[in-house]
């Protein structure tokens, strides 16, 4: 049976850490670090999620605040908005919530934000320095994946992690950072077009499910002993629920866990380790 990987627990470690250093920079008479979230429309994941990263921000404390927007605004005003924010020497992190309404084009948003500022690692500048090794913002998701592995004290070095998602949050961020001196992994990447998946998974000593399909990876697609990390967050319906749903992963739990050596939950397994990565971004933003 596998050993669980607590998201909850290792995510808690890192925003003590970040407590401290804001603690410290506060006593050295510098002011606390502070984060302005734009949040777009009414989506309630979205605002459960900008939710969860303000009270996360707080618990640290870093200021933070959340703009928020009818659907209806329009995309000049938006940057207008963002143009401002990054001129204002008392935001140190910006960050926009994706999904934006379909009239907002989502990549000029995202071209907007000051590199300085971008702590979700969105912007082409963030992504170049990251490619190439640069020192520089952390995508939140994939550093989290990254910091489970190096918490855990689960071996990266020439192990073969095979990545099934190919989006520009997790797939090919991730896949840069395994591939980075210091963690040393030799990485597939795999996605909707590749043949033989199940075959590829096989051979993975690390297995990261992002493709965002409830239960997607099975029992025969993981290979005995293998270190499985479960990205997505899927609503199956659940009549014995009091909200007629529940969440899952990608990853088939129940039976994963019977091969895997570590695994990860959902929830409570990567989600709270991606807002800590955020606070740990906005710490460095305000330096």
């Amino acid at each position: 049976m596998a050993q669980l990987i607590d998201g909850k627990l290792l995510s808690a470690q890192i925003r003590s850490e970040v407590k401290a250093d804001v603690e410290k920079r506060v006593q050295l008479g510098k002011r606390a670090p502070f984060l302005t979230v734009v949040l777009i429309g009414e989506d309630p994941a979205s605002a459960s999620y900008v939710k969860a990263k303000a009270a996360a921000s707080a618990e640290v404390g870093i200021g933070s605040d959340t703009l928020r927007f009818e659907s209806s605004i329009s995309e000049s005003e938006v940057l207008a908005l963002l143009a401002r924010l990054n001129e204002d020497p008392n935001v140190d992190g910006i960050l926009v919530q994706l999904p934006l309404p379909s009239h907002i084009d989502e990549q000029k948003v995202i071209n907007a934000i000051a590199p300085t500022k971008d702590v979700d690692c969105f912007h082409p500048e963030s992504v170049g320095n990251l490619v190439i090794g640069m020192d520089g913002f952390q995508p939140a998701t994939p550093a989290g994946i990254v910091e489970m592995l190096r918490r855990s004290n689960i071996p990266t070095a020439g192990k073969h992690c095979v990545i099934i998602g190919r989006s520009n949050i997790v797939g090919k961020p991730l896949a840069n950072l395994m591939l980075k001196k210091g963690i040393d992994s030799t990485v597939t990447v795999c996605h909707s077009r590749t043949p033989n998946l199940p075959e590829i998974a096989r051979q993975a000593d690390i297995l990261v499910a992002a493709i965002g399909r409830a239960h997607f990876v099975t029992a025969d697609m993981v290979k005995e002993g293998a270190v499985v990390i479960d990205v997505g967050i899927n609503r199956i319906d659940d009549p014995t629920k009091e909200r007629g749903y529940r969440l899952v992963g990608d990853v088939d739990f129940e039976a994963v866990s019977k091969k895997a050596s570590f695994i990860t939950p959902v929830p409570g397994g990567v989600g709270p380790m991606t807002i800590a990565v955020l606070l740990q971004n906005t710490l460095k933003a305000s330096r």
